[in-house]
C-alpha cells in the first residue's frame, strides 16, 4: 500500500493508472477509520482495480464552534484497518496545498442542501461539495463511495456529480451498525458509558417508525412525536431534529407516501449523532 501525501504526486500516480487501463474506485474519508469506512474500501476492492482511500479533516465542513481541533486522528490505526480492507493508495493531503492563501474557490448544492442537517449546520454542506469536488478533481476516480448514514451528504453529492456531468459512478452502501443498532461513527469515541448505552436509542426510534409506517401510520407528525418521545426517556439525549422527507428529494411531506427517508440528529451530552432509514408506505 502507497501513502502520498502530496497533490502532484497524486495526479502523477492517477496518470499512471490510467494509462494502464485501470479503473479506480475512490472512498473519501476524514479518517479515524471503522468497519463502516472498510466496507466502502471492500466493495471498493471488488469492483475495481485500484482502490484510493484519502484521509482529510476537511476544516470547511466544520462550524466554528465545531470539533475540528478535537475530532479524532490516528494514522497509524487508519493505516492498518485501509490495508486489511484491500486499499491500495491513501492520500493523505496536507490542509495548506488543499486550500492555499487566497484560495476562493467553492461549490454549492442549492436546496438539498438546505434542510435537515443543512440548516443545524449553515456551510456544511458547501465544505463537503467544495473537498469532495477537489478529491474527484484529483483522484478522477470511476467509482466512489459513500455510507447511507450520512444520507444527506450522499444525495447531494450525487446531485452534483450529475449537475456538473463529471461522469463518476457514485456508490451509496448501507448503515454499517454496532450490535446494539447504533451507527458506526468515528464521533462514537466521544460519548460516556451513560451516553452510549443511551445512544441505542436512535435506532430504537427509528425502528419504531418503520412500525407505525408499516401498520398504516401516514401522518409524519405523529411519527416524530412518537420518535422524540422514546428518544426523550433517555437523559443523556437532546434532539437537534427528526424530519420525515421524500428519499430522493429531501422534501417535507404533509402525509406519508412511496418511499421517504426518516432522519435524525441528536445530541448525545455534547456529541452530535445523525441516522436514517429509508422506509417504503
Amino acid at each position: 500500500m502507497k501513502i502520498i501525501d502530496g497533490i502532484s504526486r497524486m495526479q502523477t500516480m492517477v496518470k499512471i493508472i490510467k494509462k494502464e487501463g485501470k479503473s479506480i474506485g475512490f472512498v473519501p474519508t476524514m479518517g479515524y477509520l471503522h468497519d463502516g469506512h472498510a466496507s466502502l474500501a471492500r466493495s471498493a476492492r471488488a469492483h475495481t482495480d485500484v482502490v484510493v482511500m484519502s484521509i482529510f479533516v476537511n476544516p470547511l465542513q466544520f462550524g466554528p464552534s465545531e470539533d475540528f481541533n478535537r475530532y479524532p486522528r490516528d494514522f497509524a490505526r487508519d493505516e492498518d484497518i485501509a490495508r486489511r480492507a484491500g486499499v491500495d493508495i491513501i492520500f493523505y493531503p496536507k490542509k495548506e496545498e488543499m486550500y492555499p492563501a487566497r484560495y476562493c474557490t467553492y461549490v454549492d448544492v442549492e436546496g438539498l442542501a438546505s434542510g435537515l442537517c443543512g440548516a443545524s449546520r449553515p456551510g456544511h454542506f458547501r465544505g463537503v461539495t467544495t473537498v469532495v469536488a477537489k478529491l474527484f478533481l484529483i483522484v478522477k476516480p470511476d467509482m466512489a463511495y459513500f455510507g447511507q448514514k450520512d444520507a444527506q451528504q450522499a444525495i447531494v453529492i450525487k446531485r452534483m456529480v450529475e449537475d456538473l456531468n463529471m461522469g463518476i459512478d457514485v456508490k451509496i452502501l448501507p448503515i454499517v451498525r454496532e450490535k446494539d443498532g447504533l451507527a458506526m461513527s468515528s464521533r462514537n469515541v466521544y460519548l460516556s458509558k451513560v451516553e452510549r448505552a443511551d445512544a441505542a436509542v436512535l435506532y430504537e426510534s427509528l425502528k419504531k417508525a418503520g412500525e407505525m409506517i408499516e401498520g398504516g401510520e401516514r401522518d409524519p407528525k405523529k411519527v416524530i412525536n412518537a420518535m422524540s418521545d422514546m428518544i426523550k426517556t433517555k437523559p443523556s439525549m437532546r434532539v437537534d431534529y427528526i424530519s420525515i422527507v421524500e428519499a430522493k428529494t429531501l422534501k417535507e411531506v404533509d402525509a406519508i407516501s412511496g418511499e421517504v427517508l426518516a432522519a435524525l440528529a441528536v445530541f448525545a451530552g455534547n456529541t452530535r449523532l445523525v441516522d436514517n432509514v429509508i422506509l417504503k408506505a
